[in-house]
C-alpha cells in the first residue's frame, strides 16, 4: 500500500534532507518539498505564510494523486497544528494510501546551529521573519504538539546518517 511519510519538524531538523535521501533511494517515492513549489509563486518572499497557505492545497492534490497511482511520497513540512497535519492524513486515506508521521526535533539551539550552517533558499525568509527567535518559538510550539502517539525522533547528537538510518528503522517498525 502506498504511503505519505510526513516529516515534521522545525527548520534546522533535517527533514528535506531526510527526504531528498529517502527519495533517491526508493524509485518513484516523490519527495514533496512544498517549499520548493512556495519558490514557482511569484513574491512568495515578501507574504511567505500566505504562499504557503496558497500551496499547501496544491501540494495535498499533487499527493493524492501521485498516492492514488500507486507510489509512496514523502514529504518535509513544518506543521504545527493537528489539523493541518490532519488535512494530510485525509488525503492519503482519500487516495486508499497509509500516513506515517514522523516528527524530527532537536532542541532550539541545535536546530538553530543547523540553520546558520546551512545554506538553503529558504534561509533568507527564516531571517527575515526573525530568525533565531523564529526557530525558538516554533521549537517550543512542537511542545505542545506532539501527543503520546506522535512518533518522535531526536536528530540532536545524530549525523545526518543516523537520522536517516533512524526514520528507517521506524518505518520498518511501523510496516511489520
Amino acid at each position: 500500500m502506498p504511503t505519505l511519510i510526513h516529516l515534521n519538524g522545525p527548520t534546522g531538523v533535517g527533514k528535506s534532507t531526510i527526504a531528498a535521501r529517502y527519495a533517491a533511494a526508493h524509485p518513484k517515492t516523490l519527495n514533496l518539498d512544498a517549499d520548493e513549489i512556495v519558490r514557482l509563486v511569484g513574491g512568495w518572499q515578501d507574504d511567505f505564510f500566505g504562499t504557503v497557505d496558497l500551496v499547501r492545497p496544491l501540494a495535498i492534490t499533487i499527493a493524492q494523486h501521485h498516492l492514488a497511482s500507486g507510489h509512496d511520497v514523502v514529504m518535509p513540512q513544518l506543521v504545527n497544528r493537528h489539523d493541518q497535519r490532519d488535512l494530510f492524513a485525509q488525503a492519503a486515506r482519500s487516495a486508499g494510501a497509509d500516513y506515517r508521521e514522523l516528527v524530527l526535533l532537536a532542541p532550539a539551539e541545535v536546530a538553530v546551529e543547523r540553520f546558520r550552517e546551512r545554506a538553503h533558499h529558504i534561509d533568507a525568509v527564516v531571517e527575515k521573519l526573525g530568525g533565531e527567535a523564529l526557530i525558538n518559538r516554533v521549537c517550543g510550539q512542537f511542545a505542545a504538539y506532539v501527543t503520546p502517539e506522535s512518533l518522535v525522533i531526536q536528530t540532536a547528537g545524530q549525523d545526518l546518517g543516523e537520522t536517516y538510518e533512524t526514520v528507517i528503522a521506524a518505518l520498518t517498525r511501523w510496516v511489520a
